[in-house]
């Protein structure tokens, strides 16, 4: 007796049904994506439980003539493909033909479909893949398909279907995903009767991202548009302070297909770095386009995997214009100033105090003024010539002594004057180092102080901003560090810190021995499980070198640096938090005013972490705080 047996149709329909159609959504995904391959502009979904036993999908595309209702169910008919040439470029959401046939193999079907200009259309019903009847039929344009009593046939996988709010809430998110990718298009979902959700079908991405996802998402979002070679990048990605503790809320789509990929995930986390808190992630919705003969859709039935020719290009465009987008947050661009503040001198930096020693320590913020530049003289001295280079001791003490009596903006007027009458001494590559700094247009603003030694107040008009000292000073070190092309300075310690390791540790430490020397490390073996820490970056205080190598290797174990840029980052992590103003210390007016420009120059809105360097209460909110208003 032979061992081998040839499966009859209907089984092998069965089994190519169970590839195509795994639960309800699946369903609706198929029917949808006919729907848009038909040139559809109004989609209706209604679903009833959870889908298994009633699906209907209403559309106004080009629908079918009689001869083509007829074989559309039959297994590999389709009219988007004709020739093997045409895998080559697939720019339909569906091209294999069977969908249709794989759902009407587990289900009962009613079709009504009215081609475009007819004056009639076709009726036809299906149980179990098979045409019951075909007659014709007064519908409208368009087509309509019924399904009915999903898996009736297939036991072992409606055994399987979770409960029906389970199925009905992933059929509602199915139908979304596939309105979200077709902006131009209106989809309404219906669930027992009941609209689960509509969009208007305008076209514009912010209009339907806002009806699709909700006010409070689409609030967060900003823009993200690029274009590079051929392949377009449009849509939304979320501000880093609104992070999710899932992916759940990121859509790709690719050429209007939704899609899958952990290419476009990790270029998009990849640009969240050091910007978003530890286990939240980014929402987004984008779109990207490009040839279709630059991505195979052709991986998987479901057709929710794609492979990209170019990858890197693709990644690369991602990353970039995410990053482009978070850079150019900025909260405080658009504030409404009150007249009185309006009328209000913006406060000028005290040019001596900048040169202190707490502007070196803090984030290299200090000018370093040129070699060429003569000091400022008094306003009654000549103009020096081109050879005098040099004050004597007793016209420098006078000078200093003059400045010191002034004010903060006398002093700047004056400094403004002598720089001004010496311009025609400066050498050329002087003069264009100085036309090319730009200065960031800064709101009028004016700090109130710190309340208990950890937030900055500064009044805006008619809001009051609190910003967060240390994460803010612990951002401008981290970028600091980071931008730096070269090593960073390190301190030898005049008494060595003891650190003892474990044999994890000790492999964890000599594999980023090198990574470590460059950031200002030096730490020696000093037999058996011993080492010393001999020195340590300049920014970071004696009393920290041994909590902040502690901290290194504990993040290096987590495995939270899969490369070397990322553990680089997770070392500058360390050393700019180790190197920040704390909560509690008494803070400088100068450090306190350069931490404020950052803030609202933009340059400063996260920590390395994630989390937001400054909070503002509005006139309005302080109102009904205090019962003022309601």
């Amino acid at each position: 007796m032979p061992s081998i047996n040839i499966l009859s149709p209907h089984v092998a329909d069965l089994i190519a049904a169970g590839e195509v159609v795994e639960r309800p959504a699946s369903v609706i995904k198929e029917l949808m994506e006919n729907a848009f391959d038909a040139g559809a502009k109004n989609v209706t979904v209604e679903i009833r439980g959870g889908g298994a036993p009633y699906i209907r999908v209403t559309d106004d595309g080009c629908g079918m003539a009689p001869e083509d209702a007829g074989v559309a169910f039959l297994r590999h008919a389709t009219s988007k493909l004709h020739d093997e040439r045409g895998l080559e470029a697939i720019q339909t959401m569906g091209f294999r033909g069977e969908a249709l046939a794989a759902i009407s193999a587990v289900s009962h079907i009613e079709l009504h479909t009215r081609e475009k200009g007819s004056q009639s259309g076709t009726r036809v019903t299906l149980s179990g893949g098979d045409i019951q009847e075909m007659l014709p039929d007064g519908c409208p344009e368009g087509t309509t398909m019924i399904v009915r009593d999903l898996f009736y046939n297939t036991p072992a996988r409606l055994k399987f279907l979770k409960s029906d709010r389970a199925e009905a809430g992933t059929c509602v998110q199915t139908a979304l995903r596939c309105a979200l990718g077709r902006p131009e298009v209106s989809v309404r979902m219906l669930r027992d009767g009941k609209e689960e959700f509509f969009s208007p079908g305008d076209g514009r991405e912010d209009s339907c991202v806002y009806t699709l996802l909700g006010r409070e998402l689409a609030g967060s979002m900003l823009r993200c548009v690029s274009e590079d070679e051929g392949l377009k990048l449009t849509g939304f990605v979320s501000s880093p302070s609104a992070g999710r503790g899932n992916r759940s809320a990121q859509f790709f789509f690719c050429n209007g297909r939704f899609i899958r990929s952990q290419l476009l995930q990790a270029a998009l986390e990849q640009a969240y770095r050091n910007t978003l808190l530890t286990g939240r992630y980014p929402a987004c919705v984008l779109y990207l386009n490009l040839s279709a003969a630059s991505v195979d859709v052709n991986v998987h039935p479901a057709k929710v995997e794609v492979k990209f020719s170019y990858e890197k290009k693709v990644f690369d465009l991602v990353y970039n214009a995410v990053r482009l987008s978070l850079e150019g947050e900025n909260r405080t661009a658009a504030v409404e100033l009150s007249s009185s503040t309006r009328k209000a001198v913006e406060p000028k930096p005290d040019f001596y105090r900048s040169m202190s020693a707490e502007s070196f320590r803090s984030n290299g913020y200090a000018v370093e003024k040129p070699k060429s530049a003569p000091l400022p003289t008094p306003a009654s001295a000549p103009k020096p010539t081109a050879f005098a280079g040099f004050a004597t001791l007793r016209e420098t003490a006078e000078t200093m002594q003059q400045s010191l009596d002034l004010t903060a903006p006398q002093k700047i007027e004056k400094f403004e004057e002598k720089v001004q009458d010496s311009t025609a001494n400066r050498v050329e590559p002087v003069e264009k180092a100085v036309q090319n700094v730009e200065k960031p247009a800064l709101p009028a603003y004016q700090i109130l102080g710190e309340t208990m030694k950890t937030y900055i107040l500064v009044e805006l008009g008619e809001e009051l901003m609190l910003i967060d000292k240390h994460a803010a000073h612990e951002r401008m070190n981290f970028d600091r560090l980071r931008a730096m092309d070269r090593e960073i300075m390190s301190q030898t310690l005049l008494t060595p810190a003891h650190l003892r390791l474990n044999a994890a540790d000790a492999e964890l430490l000599e594999q980023n021995g090198e990574l470590l020397a460059e950031l200002g490390f030096e730490i020696e073996e000093f037999g058996g499980d011993d080492y010393v820490i001999r020195a340590i970056p300049a920014d970071i205080l004696f009393s920290d070198a041994l909590p902040a190598v502690e901290e290194i290797l504990e993040k290096l174990r987590r495995g939270k640096a899969p490369d070397k840029q990322s553990a680089r980052d997770e070392i500058l992590h360390t050393v700019a938090c180790k190197a920040a103003i704390k909560a509690g210390w008494d803070t400088s007016d100068a450090e306190r005013e350069r931490i404020v420009r950052e803030v609202l120059s933009g340059r400063v809105k996260y920590c390395p972490h994630g989390r937001p360097v400054s909070a503002i209460l509005t006139r309005k909110d302080l109102d009904k705080m205090f019962k003022r208003i309601v």
